[in-house]
């Protein structure tokens, strides 16, 4: 039986099915599966069939694991925070892609990075698919980049950019965006997942052949997801995300995927008229004034990669209006707010059920590091008890479902951080050994009954 001409492909998983459905029962999206040919000619691609007389090429040479291989060369882009993301800066023939949601500033970071670049001698070339070569070069003015050497082009045309860039042969490109992008052996609209899976795929093939580093630019979807196919992000090398809160000037570089770094650093940049700045010294940026804090706020030591950043953590719980409290958080999980929530009740006693409880974390920043618990256990607990932690105090420490507070890792780190912004006091788990700067007076907490004991809090609620 022949093979049908075209598939139903999905456009928010990628998954494949023979026939169209109102339904894609691969991630339960509706109304996504778009009709498309089912062997999409890339340009270039190799077609020699399999186990067919094609001409026999070199075989395949292995080596010992063993083996002195030098690490990768790095091409400082001269934005540190950039770097400190990529690993120490961009590696040759390394593919990056780079999302982000619309106006984040995904396209000021890259056009100011590659004129930094231009500026230290490399070859650059920004391929753009969504403006005109005027809105760019206006942009460039605006940031005092129109001086840079940085070769610019408007195109689509996968075939066209390709034919460019063999000739150009440029140190690094950038592709603004993959989802405008179309192979005219595809017959799929722009930004659809075929044309996206392929026009990646051969640049990333450019990429490995010619030495380049390729920076795509990738759109997000509502779920704050890069759009297109997940194979897009298995092919390159590196998957980065640009974060920020609309209407707040600070703006987020976070790395999840990196085979040349790790994957836990973060950039941290402001949004200002003349561009995007680098802010070397975060933790004084998210918590803003110095002065005392009123309850139902505590700042929390956390750290970032290599990097520790001191955070302010904000809670209120008014008393509700409606039969079922609300539950709204900003900057954390929700899941986890819950498990805290269920937590205080249960082995302190303290209730939350008439109460409407709202957490947000200042700044614009995301917290994913369980050290937070304890400090937004005392955030919470500030809030219901309507006390102020002790002055210029700082909080960290994981919390089980059983209230234990356990111990968290780079104590140091986060205590000596805290005392060089001016913090004298802490609320953390036993330490096993002195950690942390002597300026810092540590107050060990091994359950969180004693955190609800030494903010006054009652268990009557």
């Amino acid at each position: 039986m022949a093979k049908p001409d075209h598939v139903f492909t999905c456009q928010a998983c990628g998954a494949i099915w023979p026939k169209w459905t109102g339904k894609c029962d691969a991630c339960g999206e509706w109304n996504t599966l778009v009709e498309e040919a089912a062997r999409p000619v890339v340009p270039g691609a190799f077609a020699a069939p399999v186990g067919g007389s094609g001409k026999k090429g070199k075989g395949l040479t292995f080596v010992e694991l063993a083996g002195a291989a030098e690490p990768p060369a790095r091409i400082a882009t001269g934005i540190s925070e950039l770097d400190r993301v990529c690993g120490g800066g961009l590696v040759p023939a390394s593919a990056i892609l780079i999302g982000g949601d619309p106006g984040v500033g995904k396209s000021t970071l890259l056009l100011q990075a590659a004129a930094s670049l231009a500026r230290g001698g490399a070859s650059v070339a920004y391929v753009t698919g969504e403006e005109a070569e005027a809105q760019v070069q206006e942009r460039a003015r605006r940031l005092k980049a129109a001086d840079a050497s940085v070769s610019l082009a408007a195109e689509t045309d996968l075939r066209k950019i390709l034919d460019g860039l063999k000739t150009m042969k440029p140190d690094v490109v950038v592709v603004d965006s993959i989802q405008t992008l179309w192979a005219d052996g595809v017959e799929a609209a722009p930004g659809t997942v075929a044309q996206v899976r392929a026009c990646a795929h051969e640049l990333v093939r450019f990429a490995k052949k010619s030495g380049s580093v390729v920076i795509l630019v990738g759109h997000v979807t509502k779920d704050g997801q890069i759009a297109g196919p997940r194979v897009v992000e298995h092919l390159v090398d590196a998957v980065i995300y640009f974060e920020g809160e609309r209407g707040l000037p600070f703006r987020i570089l976070r790395a999840v995927k990196n085979r040349f770094g790790p994957t836990d650093e973060i950039g941290v940049f402001e949004m200002i008229e003349q561009g995007l700045v680098e802010t070397p010294n975060p933790s004084a940026l998210f918590l803003g004034g110095a002065g005392e804090r009123p309850s139902g706020a505590a700042v929390f030591a956390g750290v970032e990669g290599s990097r520790p950043v001191l955070v302010e953590i904000q809670a209120l719980a008014a008393p509700t209006a409606y039969g079922t409290p609300r539950r709204a958080v900003v900057g954390w999980d929700s899941a986890r707010l819950a498990m805290i929530l269920a937590v205080l009740e249960t082995r302190c006693g303290l209730s939350f059920s008439g109460r409407d409880v709202y957490l947000s974390v200042a700044g614009g920043l995301r917290i994913t590091e369980p050290a937070a618990d304890l400090a937004v256990a005392a955030a919470l607990v500030s809030a219901l008890a309507d006390t102020p932690l002790p002055k210029q105090c700082v909080v960290f420490g994981e919390v089980a479902l059983s209230g234990e507070v356990r111990a968290a890792g780079r104590s140091d780190l986060r205590l000596k951080e805290a005392a060089k912004l001016g913090f004298t006091n802490a609320f953390a788990p036993p330490q096993k050994k002195s950690a942390g700067a002597s300026a810092v007076k540590l107050k060990q907490i091994g359950h969180i009954a004693e955190l609800a004991a030494a903010l006054g809090a009652t268990g009557d609620g």
